[in-house]
C-alpha cells in the first residue's frame, strides 16, 4: 500500500530562499532586534523550547514568497536545529507553529509597515505585532507601537512612556 504524505512534496528550508535580499539601512534595524535576542538568551538560558530570528525569511504558504521581518519571536519550537542552525523559520518545518511576536524597526524608506506588514502579520496569525520608529515619521505615531491580535485585526496596546 503507497502512503502519501503532502508535506513530503514541499520544499525544504534547505530549498527556499533565506532571505529577501534588501539590505537594512541604519543601525538600529540591526541592534535592537540582536539585543532582544541578547536579553532573552540570558533570562531564557535553560529553555530550549523558543527561537528569536532576525531579517529571517518566515514561510507559511509554499507558493508565496517569505515574510521577511526584523526580528520574531517563536514559542513552543526547537531552539537550535541542526548543526548550522536555520536557514529560514518554515511553518511545515516547524509543526504549523507561527511566531507570536513580530518586531519591525522603521526604516529611512517606508516600507508599509503600519499598513501591509500589518495585513500579512495578521493573516499569519502572529500574536504581537511590534513597530519601532526611531523618528515619528508620521504625527500621529508614537515611536514604539505595540499591537495584539484580536479576531484577526491588530488593536494597538497602550504604551506608557517612561520620563
Amino acid at each position: 500500500m503507497f502512503n502519501y504524505n503532502p508535506l513530503d512534496c514541499l520544499p525544504s528550508s534547505a530549498e527556499l530562499p533565506n532571505s529577501d535580499n534588501t539590505p537594512v539601512d541604519n543601525e538600529l534595524q540591526i541592534l535592537i532586534p540582536n539585543l532582544l535576542l541578547a536579553i532573552l538568551a540570558s533570562i531564557w538560558q535553560n529553555r530550549d523550547d523558543w527561537f528569536f530570528g532576525i531579517n529571517m525569511g518566515v514561510y507559511h504558504t509554499p507558493s508565496i514568497g517569505a515574510i521577511v521581518p526584523d526580528g520574531f519571536l517563536s514559542l513552543g519550537v526547537e531552539r537550535f536545529v541542526g548543526e548550522n542552525g536555520r536557514s529560514s523559520y518554515v511553518l511545515w518545518e516547524e509543526e504549523g507553529i507561527p511566531p507570536i511576536l513580530a518586531l519591525e524597526v522603521v526604516s529611512q524608506t517606508y516600507n508599509g509597515e503600519y499598513e501591509q506588514k500589518k495585513i500579512d502579520y495578521a493573516e499569519l496569525g502572529i500574536l504581537y505585532y511590534v513597530i519601532y520608529a526611531q523618528t515619528r515619521l508620521r504625527r500621529k505615531r508614537q515611536r514604539l507601537e505595540v499591537y495584539r491580535l484580536v479576531e484577526g485585526k491588530y488593536s494597538r496596546l497602550r504604551v506608557y512612556r517612561v520620563h
